[in-house]
C-alpha cells in the first residue's frame, strides 16, 4: 500500500508539474501577444482618428518678395567655354527667371566659379540668383540703379544648382491668378 501511495503521489507531482508548464507557457503567449498589439497600435498613431494628413505644398503668397519671374537676369560668360551663357540662359529661363543679355563678360575680368553682381535696388532679388552658383560663387554690389542682377560664370563652373527655397517650399500662386483661371 505505501507503494500505491508513492506512486499516486509522483502521478499527482507530475500533473502539477505539467498544468504549471502549461499555465506558464499560456501566460507568456499572452503576454506577447498583447505586447505585439501594443506595438502595432502604437505605430499606427496610438488611437488618433484616421484623418489624412495634408501638409502645405507651397508658402502663402506675398506679394512683396521678389520671384523668379520679377527677377532679370544678364547672363555672362567669363570662360573659354563656348555657348555656356546660352546654355545657362536657357536654364535659368525654364526655371522662371526673365533673361536680359547673354553674351560674354563685358568687364573681361577673370571669374573663378560664379560672380553674381547687382546694384542696391537688385539686392533683395539676389538671394535668388546667388545659390544657383553653388559653392565658391561670390556676390559683388555695384552702382547700377536698376534691380536686374549679372550672373558671370567663371572657368570652373558647370551647372546650376538647384533653386533654393527658404521654407523648402515654392511660393503659392498669387490669389488673383488663381481666381482668373478657375473663371475661364
Amino acid at each position: 500500500m505505501a507503494e500505491r501511495d508513492l506512486s499516486s503521489e509522483l502521478r499527482h507531482r507530475r500533473q502539477n508539474r505539467r498544468a504549471t508548464t502549461t499555465i506558464l507557457i499560456v501566460l507568456l503567449l499572452l503576454f506577447f501577444a498583447f505586447w505585439y498589439a501594443y506595438s502595432y497600435y502604437r505605430a499606427s498613431g496610438g488611437g488618433e482618428e484616421a484623418t489624412p494628413r495634408t501638409g502645405a505644398t507651397c508658402t502663402p503668397f506675398n506679394p512683396k518678395l521678389p520671384t523668379p519671374a520679377t527677377t532679370r537676369v544678364n547672363v555672362y560668360n567669363a570662360s573659354s567655354k563656348n555657348g555656356l551663357a546660352a546654355r545657362t540662359a536657357a536654364e535659368l529661363r525654364e526655371r522662371g527667371f526673365v533673361i536680359g543679355e547673354v553674351r560674354n563678360d563685358p568687364l573681361g575680368r577673370k571669374v573663378n566659379v560664379v560672380e553674381v553682381r547687382y546694384g542696391q535696388a537688385g539686392k533683395s532679388r539676389a538671394h535668388l540668383v546667388v545659390p544657383l552658383g553653388g559653392k565658391g560663387t561670390t556676390s559683388i554690389t555695384d552702382k547700377r540703379k536698376d534691380a536686374t542682377l549679372d550672373i558671370v560664370l567663371g572657368s570652373r563652373f558647370s551647372t546650376l544648382a538647384p533653386n533654393p527655397t527658404p521654407t523648402g517650399l515654392p511660393m503659392c500662386p498669387s490669389p488673383s491668378t488663381t481666381t482668373s483661371k478657375s473663371s475661364s
